[in-house]
């Protein structure tokens, strides 16, 4: 039977409210943990979802929907599988009502959202699915790489960003590994540090305070456990984004802040929002240093490891024109509003999608005409193998009359 309207309201409303409470559950450094690692896993959905698919599979690594597994990945959701439900927009062409009531002149936008089933990769069976972190895992356990991303990732803030990042020995630093000042935006870390991880992740905690507590930021004020909270989440889910072990981190306890609906929400969005940019500037860079496969190399790969990467950029390419077609939306409104810094920032982190769109474009054109040329060579040797086979005659070139 239908559920009523009342009665898939109230569905919604306990689906979302155990969200909210399993978020309000955050008090100790265990829970933490595995939010932050449902945060590395699934940074490219929103705040909410990432919420949405915590509370109801912490272990969850992969989610698609059901026809999406079968016709994409080659796989095949078990029978009797219990789907997690994600927030969907609804994006659709506004009657005059609509747009006063959201207060834009748009002819389009997002008048709500619906719940839609997906289902984690365990619930699934089929093809293997890689994913970035198969291309970077092990590269990086090797002690040079992880020195050439952290060398790269403290250039790349010197020459594009207005931070200013140095390094000093660690008996000058009065037993810190790095710090932050506010004042005159500078990140410095131990030289000398031995541990290279150690070394790289205190450069991605000390960029966080710079993007999360500078003097401009809401946060500013914020106590100092909280500080330190947030700066240690931000690293600790760009180290998991590349595979290096983050077992041993210590996030701090954070009861003192969690058990505020409004402030945890807001602190865990600050988190995302600067994870996501930090895991975008290290994927670019983890690209250009090569620890990433080389896509110059894709002849030596097998044809199924080709296929299914061609499957995870594909993917990964949908996702990011559907986040530039909402990005879209809000410069719009943004504009619209007068509200010209919130547009000059959607407008930057746009350049930047487009980039890695550019990137994602070039890498599956790469791998597209290996896979075809690889095709082609098989029936070639088919052919040769089988000469009893009539192929078909080619029809001639039309001439072309000038």
């Amino acid at each position: 039977m239908k559920p009523t309207k009342a009665e898939a309201e109230a569905w919604r409303k306990k689906l979302v409210d155990d969200a909210e409470q399993k978020i309000l559950d955050l008090t100790d450094s265990d829970k933490f943990k595995e939010y932050l690692d449902t945060l590395a896993k699934f940074h490219q959905y929103s705040s909410r979802n990432i919420s949405l698919i915590y509370s109801q599979d912490p272990t969850a690594s992969e989610v698609a929907g059901y026809k999406k597994w079968k016709t994409d990945f080659n796989r095949q959701v078990k029978k009797g599988a219990k789907s997690i439900r994600i927030a969907a927009p609804i994006i659709k062409k506004l009657t005059p009502e609509e747009q006063k009531r959201l207060n834009t002149t748009d002819e389009r936008g997002i008048v709500g959202y619906r719940y839609i089933p997906v289902f984690d990769i365990k619930q699934t069976t089929g093809e293997r699915v890689l994913n970035v972190t198969d291309f970077v895992k092990e590269h990086l356990a090797e002690h040079k790489n992880v020195t050439a991303l952290f060398n790269e990732f403290k250039d790349y803030l010197n020459k594009n960003t207005n931070l200013k990042v140095s390094e000093k020995p660690l008996a000058e630093l009065e037993g810190a590994k790095g710090y932050f000042v506010p004042k005159t935006n500078e990140i410095v870390i131990g030289e000398d540090e031995p541990d290279s991880a150690l070394k790289l992740k205190t450069l991605y905690h000390e960029y966080a305070h710079s993007q999360l507590h500078g003097l401009t930021s809401e946060f500013k004020n914020r106590p100092r456990e909280y500080q330190e909270t947030q700066a240690e989440a931000v690293a600790y889910v760009a180290m998991q984004n590349i595979g290096v072990d983050t077992s041993d981190y210590s996030l701090g306890y954070v009861a003192t802040w969690a058990k505020d609906k409004d402030l945890i929400h807001s602190a865990l969005s600050e988190i995302q929002k600067i994870s996501n940019k930090t895991i975008e500037m290290t994927d670019i860079l983890t690209n250009k240093l090569g620890l990433q496969e080389e896509l110059q190399e894709t002849n030596k790969m097998p044809i199924e490891k080709l296929n299914s990467q061609f499957i995870s950029l594909n993917t990964g390419l949908k996702d990011l024109e559907s986040k530039n077609a909402l990005s879209l939306i809000k410069l719009e409104q943004a504009k619209k509003a007068g509200n010209q810094d919130l547009a000059a920032k959607i407008n930057q982190e746009i350049k930047d999608s487009q980039d890695s769109k550019n990137k994602l474009t070039s890498s599956l054109t790469a791998i597209k005409a290996e896979i075809s040329k690889r095709t082609q060579q098989n029936l070639n040797e088919f052919t040769k193998q089988n000469p009893e086979i009539k192929q078909p005659t080619p029809e001639p070139e039309p001439s072309m009359k000038r």
